[in-house]
């Protein structure tokens, strides 16, 4: 999925200013939209438990008030769609992916028909949906995202943010927001536009926000170290071109130099004068866009932005130096990541990857509940799921929670988008005691996070909190337990 995200400075690098993401008691959901025919979404007379649904790519009805495309659904015209024999043809949004209904009904799915039981995690939660529209074709174009991936535009899913929390005042109840989305694009500090929201989001009373940490853990798309030094990338046969980026500190000006399979060397790129590079090579088609932001707007530091076109096969070597020795001021110290495995038309990794600051974005935001995965049938660790800590060193996963063979009403699924929303169902139930039920009123995501925190699990052979679980694995009963001694 994809996200709005203007890093751009005066006279220096100026690609589409975008992000990209994959696919991350009032529960909310952003993803794929949501097959609300299905009886898992229905209450016990038969209507929906949906309160609306906001389809941003239906454009020929009418959309949110406050919102200027799309088209809403509420729950009067899905009780009516559902009465119906062709209810498509009267609510006609649904799931063609089934990420978002799986990630529904993990999360406040419940059914009980003839022996079939079925339940989520809040199975008495309303729902409301976003289904994202996709991203702009000459966005997906620049950015080189494979072809049958789906991503999503930042601006569009902080406008589906907007539209779910006003949630809490249309219908005067807490509110849940779960995103099963994320990207390798940005500092991996939280420092986008959309970490930036979802933090004053999650800051509001009657509000929190989870998100996925996303399964980059072990696809090797992520490497740090510290200049001078020489970073190996493996490229596949039928890689049509890729993007990354590097992003160092605000102290430090770095020079790069490529040297391809075959041996030809493009050698100390230098940006203080404030020019990108375009650069090609005799011997074969590959193309490269090198630009930079000495000082990106939003989190303060370097940033080193590559786009290669029709790449060779074969092992690249990036070298990353300073720009000039007087240019050794900080660290020295610097992060490269490449785009999340589904946005890659081909293969791609580093040969000596750090599988640690694999959290996708914006799963770094500091006030958002953060999860990571693992296995709750055997109790180990998800190797695909996201690591910490964030690139600044602040505490992130949040807490780990299951996220392997979870049931779906479409079937067990497994990755982060399921573990975040289990854990959104716990949140919501949390929710729904502390501020429906009295008990604590002023909740929100630092409040739910800090309780959930000190309920969650630990071992005694590990030292928390920890890259891989945070603080601990999920344990809701726990956490009540240690709130009925207080």
């Amino acid at each position: 999925m994809f996200f709005d995200n203007d890093n751009t400075a005066e006279n220096h690098f100026k690609p589409p200013n975008h992000y990209f993401f994959k696919k991350k008691k009032n529960k909310s959901l952003t993803a794929s939209g949501i097959r609300y025919q299905l009886d898992v979404f229905k209450n016990e007379s038969g209507g929906s438990r949906i309160l609306s649904i906001w389809d941003q790519t239906i454009q020929t009805g009418e959309p949110p008030e406050g919102f200027l495309y799309g088209t809403e659904y509420t729950r009067e015209e899905i009780d009516r769609a559902l009465q119906s024999q062709a209810p498509l043809e009267i609510v006609p949004t649904t799931d063609e992916n089934g990420h978002g209904t799986a990630m529904a009904s993990t999360a406040a799915g419940s059914m009980l028909d003839q022996g079939l039981t079925f339940r989520g995690a809040a199975p008495e939660a309303e729902i409301a949906v976003v289904k994202l529209k996709s991203a702009k074709r000459y966005l997906r174009e620049y950015y080189l995202v494979a072809e049958e991936a789906e991503a999503y535009q930042e601006n569009d899913i902080m406008q589906a943010v907007r539209y779910l929390e006003g949630m809490a005042i249309v219908f005067k109840r807490p509110v849940v927001i779960v995103l099963g989305i994320g990207t390798n694009m940005g500092d991996h500090a939280g420092n986008s536009p959309l970490g930036a929201y979802l933090d004053k989001i999650a800051a509001k009373r009657s509000r929190a926000v989870i998100v996925c940490g996303g399964n980059e853990g072990d696809k090797e798309h992520h490497y740090s170290g510290a200049m001078p030094e020489e970073i190996e990338l493996r490229v596949e046969e039928n890689t049509k071109g890729f993007t990354m980026e590097l992003w160092g500190n605000r102290v430090d000006i770095f020079s790069v130099s490529l040297r391809t399979p075959g041996g030809e060397v493009v050698s100390g790129i230098d940006f203080r004068g404030g020019v990108d590079h375009y650069d090609s090579f005799l011997f074969d088609k590959t193309q490269i866009y090198t630009g930079l932001s000495l000082i990106e707007k939003r989190s303060g530091n370097e940033l080193i932005f590559f786009r290669f076109l029709n790449p060779t096969p074969g092992i690249w070597t990036i070298t990353v130096s300073p720009a000039a020795q007087e240019n050794i001021r900080g660290s020295g110290r610097f992060h490269l990541w490449l785009p999340v495995t589904e946005f890659i038309d081909g293969g791609v990794r580093f040969l000596e990857p750090d599988p640690n600051v694999t959290l996708t974005e914006p799963s770094n935001a500091q006030r958002v509940i953060t999860v990571s995965t693992y296995n709750g049938m055997t109790g180990s660790w998800f190797a695909e799921s996201g690591r910490g800590f964030a690139s600044d060193g602040m505490i992130k996963p949040d807490f780990a929670a299951p996220g392997v063979q979870v049931a779906t009403i479409l079937g067990n699924q497994t990755g982060a988008s399921m573990a975040a929303a289990l854990t959104a169902g716990c949140v919501a139930q949390f929710m729904e005691w502390s501020i429906v039920d009295g008990y604590a009123p002023f909740g929100e995501s630092r409040t739910v996070k800090s309780q959930f925190i000190r309920g969650a699990v630990r071992e005694n052979n590990i030292i928390y909190p920890d890259e891989r679980w945070g603080f601990g694995k999920l344990n809701v009963s726990r956490t009540f337990e240690l709130l009925a001694r207080t």
